[in-house]
Formats: C-alpha cells, structure tokens, sequence
C-alpha cells in the first residue's frame, strides 16, 4: 500500500518537486505545449515555489530525449567570474569559501531554460514563465518543510537585509498556511516576459529578447552593482559571454535497457558506474532491503563516490577518464573489492593514482546546503524532458530589488586549486545536480531525478532498481524506504567526511540495520520518512499498453500529473 497511486495517463505527464509547479507544466500540456515547454515551466516555476532550495538565477542541468531519439544534455551550470584569483580561498579565506558573493558563480538557469526553448520548444518565454510570475506576485501558502527549512537557517537570512525581507516577512518565519509572496521575483521575471512579448511575434526574437534583459540589460546590471558592491568578482563580461553549453551526454546499456546521464562536470557517471558495479557484484536473489542487498549497493555506491572525488570535474579544464571508469575491465577491478562480510569503513583507495589522506568527521552528518529540485515531463508525440534546478537562498545574498540570489554553486568547488574541482576562473563547480533518463527495452523511457546533494545517485539507484530489477510500479519505487552512504568527502563546504557512516531510514526493519552494523557499517538512524533521503520523480512510458505511469515523492510536497 502506497501513500499515492502511480498515476496513469494515455496523452502526457508531468512530476515535479512541488505541486503547483505540476500543475504549471501540466497547463502547458493541456495548452497544446510539448515536454520542453511543460519541463521549462515547471522548472521555472519551482524556482519561486522552492526559493529555499532552488533559485531562478541559479542552475539547471537539463537532459531532453526527441521522440526521434535524438539526446542532449543543456549543461545549466556557470563558470567562476574570469577574474577571481585562482589562489584566493587558499591565501585569504584559510582554505575555505566564505558565505557570500565569493561564491558566487555565473547564474545559469535563466539561459538553459531559454536554451532549451529555443533549440526545441514551441511557446514563447511569456507563455511558460507565466505560472512562476503568478505564484510569485500572487503568493502561494508556506507549506511545512519550506517552514522549516526557513526556521533552520533564519540567522543565516539576517545576515543580509535582502534575505530577511523576502525570507522573514515582518522579522518572522513564516508559518504553514501563511501566504508566500516575492514581489520582486515577480517583477524580474515579468520584465524578461514583456521584453519578450516587445520583440515582435518572432518567437526566436523574443527568447533572445528575454536572455538579453537577463544577461546584457537591466537585470544585469543590477546583479553587476550589487555584487561588486559586495566585494564580488562577477562582470557583466561574466555575464554577457555566459552560454550554456550542449554537453555530450553518457549512455550506457544495462540488461536490454540503455541509461542517460550528463558528463562529468556533475556526478552523472557515478550513477553510470554504480550501477555498472551492482551489476557485476550481483542482486539476484537477493530480497529488497535485506542486509545482504543493501551491503552490495552500498559498496558499489562508495566506490563510484570515491571515483568522483578523485577524478571529476569540469571537463573543459581537466581529462576526466570516464570511458576508463566505466570500462568493464575497470568495473571488474573496482567491484573485486567488495566484500559480503565486511564494509570498507573508509572510503576506498583509488585505483592506479596515489592514495590522500582525509581527516573523518564525528559530528553529526550535515543538513543539505543549497538543496536542489526536480522536474520531468513526457509528453503525447514521445519527448521527453529531465532536470534538476538547484541553488539555495541561505548563504548568498539576496540582490535588492531583483528577489534572486545568483547562482552560489561555488560552493562546490574545492578551494585549492589543484583539486580535480578546483577553483579556477571561468571553471565550472563539480555539480551535484544530475538528471537522468533510462530508455526501456521496450522502447520506452523514464525521465527521473532527485534533490539531496551526495543523496541524489543513491536515491536515484534504488528507485531505478526498485523499478527495472524488482518490477515495482513508479509510486511504490519511489515510496520504498531508502538508505545513503556519508563515506567519502560532502559536496559541499566545508567538505566534511564520515568514514562508514550510513543513514537508513527507519522503515527498514531493526535486524537489518544491526546486520549491517556487524559487517562495519556505521548506521545512522533516520525517522521512518526523511526529506534528506531525496525526493525522486519520475515518469514511465509503456509502448506496449501506451500508458503513461508518474509517481511523485511524498517525503517532500511533489506531485505528478497524467491524462
């Protein structure tokens, strides 16, 4: 028994991190909009619904498969400003990034939106921005994580007058049930509509319209005054030159099925690796969420992670060897590692490269900074689109008078420069953010993603196994109580590191978490039902009977949508 039912449809579907966000890309649908519009309309407008975890100047990786087949990933994420010292975390900041606009990197998901609705949508920037600019000026009620999420970093806001006027109306938190409003996120948004609206009926000429208000005209410039008045390096030459690019996605098959992700400027492949270590280590016959399965992909998850800390970065600056990751005869190495009786405890030593030394944490494991979102949408002619936007509101300023918070991805870079994910200008952060997608052997094709930082491929690897492996239905897959590894280095500042540490959620019985904990794991007890253990979305097509399956995470307010 599920909490929802998957939700069936024969026409199209949309899911999405929150429910009027759903509903936005749902209306795009009905509107006669196709699964890039719907998907840029959701995404967008989980930016003002979402403003704790996403940001509409933030990023937004996105993945789009044609109903021809045809599969690009829109890189949404931005650069460090050009003329940001390489050295500047190490020689001024003792090693670390500073909240605030040092972290600051070129804000992407206005232009991968915009990408994406030129290259292969059909409306204009007005038509599917519309939603965002209603629930913004409009407002929409506070629901309760957004509450909490607020009340948890509250001091965080009040470091900046900005933050506090938008994100503690009349000094407060707002509450559950009170009505959410963002005037001047509205306002932004809707002069980025009327510029488009002003360019004429050339709908190209409109989208180009919109990005320039954004990147070259007053938006900019707003941005531009703040930030170097901040202490800031981001230039309006940052901002002018800013394209995202089309990045080659990674696709490998698995038993029949082939699996899309984005490349290596975010943890995409680790996916692709895992998976590939489950499948040499072996599931079958073991029964979902025994001791035995979860040790399994739990190992495999390490040791993908460990891969990514070691290797991943931005690709344009650094030869990250994903073909060799992801070779059989290197997935054969790696997974000869894993054994049934004991859990490495630490996180693996790399292969073929010198091992470093990293210091453990004992505190408690950390709350997800800068979350992210998710949204999908599938629509009646076979498109099918995946992203992921992110940027939380928490550690970076709140622009006056825009209601945005630009892009403060650098979070994700490592301070020192000769780190893989280094900090070097017009470099990108390794991004945590990752869409995805499996095409069936059947024909059909799953769009599906997370929010939750290091969370995200794990989440995303039981759900995926949940369906494909033991045959749940979207819903239940996504319902299915859910594990996640801390073994290697966080994401995010300041980079905290939790040998053996494993969090299981409580749903999963008390003689499975102490099997795993006689094999080394170290567990952390989750509540039965934990936002921190991610919220998947997903959309399943069946050509066979020609529905339509969503399902949508109840651990946070999302919801799918199909007719």
């Amino acid at each position: 028994m599920t909490h929802r039912p998957t939700v069936y449809g024969t026409r199209h579907a949309v899911s999405a991190g929150h429910y009027l966000a759903a509903a936005a890309g749902f209306s795009i649908l009905e509107a006669g909009g196709n699964a890039i519009d719907a998907g840029v309309a959701a995404g967008m407008a989980l930016g003002v619904l979402q403003p704790d975890l996403v940001n509409f100047a933030g990023v937004a990786p996105i993945l789009i498969r044609l109903a021809d087949g045809t599969t690009e990933s829109i890189a949404g994420l931005g650069w460090w400003p050009k003329t940001i010292p390489a050295d500047l975390f190490m020689r001024e900041h003792g090693g670390k990034i500073p909240d605030g606009v040092l972290r600051t990197v070129v804000p992407a998901a206005p232009d991968a939106w915009i990408t994406a609705l030129r290259r292969h949508g059909t409306m204009r920037f007005a038509d599917v921005a519309a939603s965002a600019i209603r629930f913004a000026g409009e407002g929409f009620s506070v629901y309760p994580l957004l509450e909490r999420s607020i009340g948890s970093h509250a001091a965080e806001y009040r470091r900046w007058a900005s933050n506090t006027a938008v994100f503690l109306p009349n000094g407060k938190v707002p509450k559950a049930g009170d009505k959410f409003v963002q005037t001047d996120l509205s306002r932004t948004i809707q002069y980025m509509a009327d510029q488009d609206r002003a360019a004429g009926p050339d709908r190209l000429a409109g989208l180009d319209a919109a990005h320039h208000a954004f990147y070259k005209g007053d938006i900019a410039q707003a941005i531009v005054r703040f930030q170097q008045q901040e202490g800031g390096y981001l230039s309006m030459a940052d901002l002018a030159e800013y394209h995202s690019p089309i990045e080659p996605v990674v696709r490998r098959n698995w038993r029949g099925h082939e699996l899309i992700t984005c490349g290596p400027w975010c943890q995409g492949p680790s996916l692709q690796q895992a998976l590939a270590l489950v499948q040499h280590v072996g599931i079958d016959g073991l029964a979902h969420n025994s001791a035995d399965y979860l040790h399994r992909i739990v190992e495999c998850l390490n040791l993908a992670l460990a891969d990514r800390e070691y290797h991943f970065g931005d690709p344009a600056f650094i030869d990250v060897p994903v073909t060799h990751l992801l070779d059989p005869a290197t997935i054969a190495r790696r997974a000869a590692a894993v054994r049934d009786d004991r859990a490495f405890g630490q996180m693996p030593a790399p292969l073929d490269l010198p091992n470093r030394s990293y210091l453990g944490s004992d505190a408690d494991l950390p709350k997800v900074e800068a979350d992210t979102s998710y949204c999908c949408a599938v629509d009646r002619w076979g498109n099918a689109f995946s992203a992921t936007p992110s940027d939380g509101s928490g550690n970076v300023p709140v622009v006056p008078g825009l209601g945005i918070t630009p892009s403060g991805r650098g979070s994700q870079s490592r301070p020192d420069p000769k780190h893989p994910a280094g900090v070097t200008p017009g470099k990108r952060p390794r991004l945590t953010p990752n869409p995805a997608m499996l095409v069936t052997d059947k024909g059909g094709v799953m769009p599906f993603g997370t929010p939750g930082g290091d969370v995200q491929i794990q989440a995303m690897l039981q759900v995926l196994l949940n369906v494909m492996h033991f045959g749940m239905d979207p819903q239940s897959a996504i319902e299915a109580p859910r594990v996640a590894s801390y073994s290697f280095p966080s994401s995010f500042a300041p980079f905290e590191y939790f040998p053996g540490r494993l969090a299981v959620e409580g749903r999963i019985d008390q003689a499975t978490r102490d099997d795993l904990a006689s094999r080394g794991h170290t567990i952390q007890d989750w509540p039965d039902w934990t936002w921190l253990a991610g919220s998947v979305e997903a959309i399943l097509t069946d050509p066979e009977t020609g529905l339509i399956g969503g399902g949508a995470d109840p651990r946070r307010p999302a919801y799918a949508i199909a007719i």
